[in-house]
């Protein structure tokens, strides 16, 4: 026993030399690695690519998606309430159109923006098809071995195991011809919902104790009805519940080259690797909180919130947490009300303008209206304390994360699967910018960086302090 001890208080004494070696060496590389602000100024650097007025750089041409913010009155940028198109129709349009005729819409977009238009009835049949094949044909040893035999804690690293793992699995893994690229991409459409749901069930037995059970998904339901019945333990849900899943999928499927995970796949892409490479990197981008991870960070905050603001239709109360907020008081102290604002919109999100159209009707449906009511009035009082507390080149909207966080607590979905619903959706418009990229670029995107460093001779080892 005592030798025991001995060797356990040896290995702590390590464990602590190392852990503080690591903090004097991080404090070292933070000093060196930092550059002096003043000389992005000077250089004009494009910090974040982005224009002073926090428009985008201009790096790429795209007809699949485009995103408008902003009208020309007399050659001023006026901004206008945001507008969202797929390949060149309005998304409000799809969404009323597939609404209209009652069916799902999801997998309707996933081929307009893989090829360009809408398809008719035998098309989008054999689209279903084809998805429902791949979904059926995954090799129970790739779930055994790959998911449930390492399980994460962070679905998003779980997707993109996966997805890096698919690999392995593919003998024409390397070919970027259009048909094979076709195939892999429709692949991880169809496979992202079981790599997400599966890598969730399997996390809670393991991590959490829970009970464990895998789903296998049904031929004929759709993405979202899918995800729902594979995810929960009597695989029950309302017709409501799978129609705003799938309009969730809709308003997340694209969103311009721009965005940082879409422009990770052209950057990736364009170097001529392979497809589970450039999407298992977009996966790595949309991990972040700064992207992918927002809709998780609201529904964080309105949960924080709830333990400040005790009259939930008190202006007052919800505007003094708001200013707490900014000002780093409360919550994660980053200074961010998450769900507000976004990149190019300014006057209104599209996306969230639709969602919340069907939001309402959720909230009735699961009797959470208060809930409802109190994002109705953050909504409506973020913009004029943002307005004053801080000085802002442009106007301040919900964006679609805003109320996707609601609509999922809602679905009774957990906040592990929130970003990779966000992946689910994208991947549709990842695999589409992929195909274009490969049709288009001829050149591998590599961005300029000035050196601003000072040289100095090397020094031998001897004459070293």
């Amino acid at each position: 026993m005592d030798s025991i001890n001995a060797i356990n208080e040896e290995k702590s004494l390590a464990d602590g030399y190392r852990a503080d070696w690591l903090r004097k060496m991080a404090n070292i590389s933070e000093a060196t690695s930092t550059i002096d602000s003043t000389l992005f100024d000077k250089y004009e650097v494009k910090r974040g690519l982005r224009d002073l007025d926090g428009r985008g750089v201009l790096t790429g041409l795209t007809e699949i998606s485009e995103i408008v913010a902003y009208t020309v009155v007399d050659r001023e940028l006026v901004p206008c309430d945001g507008e969202l198109y797929y390949q060149g129709i309005n998304i409000e349009e799809i969404v009323d159109g597939f609404l209209t005729e009652k069916r799902f819409g999801y997998e309707e977009v996933v081929f307009l923006l893989l090829f360009g238009r809408l398809p008719n009835q035998k098309e989008l049949d054999e689209l279903e098809d084809m998805l429902a094949y791949y979904r059926e044909n995954l090799p129970m040893s790739f779930v055994r071995d790959i998911i449930m035999k390492a399980p994460s804690s962070d679905m998003m690293n779980t997707l993109a195991r996966c997805v890096l793992t698919l690999y392995s699995y593919d003998e024409r893994a390397d070919e970027t011809s259009i048909d094979n690229v076709l195939r892999q991409c429709l692949e991880l459409v169809a496979l992202f919902p079981m790599f997400s749901v599966y890598g969730y069930q399997t996390m809670k037995y393991f991590h959490d104790q829970r009970s464990f059970f895998l789903h296998p998904p049904k031929p004929e339901l759709s993405t979202a009805e899918n995800i729902l019945h594979m995810l929960r333990p009597d695989s029950k849900y309302t017709p409501l519940e799978a129609k705003i899943l799938d309009l969730a999928l809709v308003l997340h499927a694209e969103h311009g080259g721009g965005n940082n995970s879409t422009f990770t796949d052209h950057v990736v892409t364009s170097s001529g690797t392979d497809t589970y490479a450039a999407i298992s990197a977009a996966l790595g981008s949309l991990k972040g909180p700064r992207h992918g991870g927002a809709n998780v960070k609201v529904s964080q905050m309105f949960d924080d919130m709830k333990k400040w603001v005790k009259d939930w239709d008190d202006d007052d109360e919800i505007s003094t947490y708001l200013t707490a907020v900014l000002n780093r008081q409360v919550f994660d102290k980053s200074g961010l009300i998450y769900g507000m604002g976004h990149a190019v919109y300014s006057l209104s999100d599209p996306r969230a303008r639709t969602f919340k159209k069907f939001v309402e009707q959720l909230a009735e449906e699961k009797g959470m209206m208060k809930e409802f009511t109190l994002y109705k009035n953050v909504e409506r009082l973020a913009p004029i304390v943002i307005g004053d507390q801080r000085h802002i080149y442009k106007g301040v909207s919900a964006n679609v994360d805003f109320y996707s966080g609601l609509v999922y607590s809602m679905l009774g979905i957990p906040h592990e699967l929130y970003t990779p619903l966000f992946a689910i959706a994208r991947i549709a418009g990842w695999s589409a910018h992929r195909i274009e990229e490969l049709v288009n670029a001829g050149r591998i995107i590599r961005p300029a960086y000035k050196a601003v460093g000072h040289h100095s001779p090397y020094v031998p080892m001897n004459e070293r302090e």
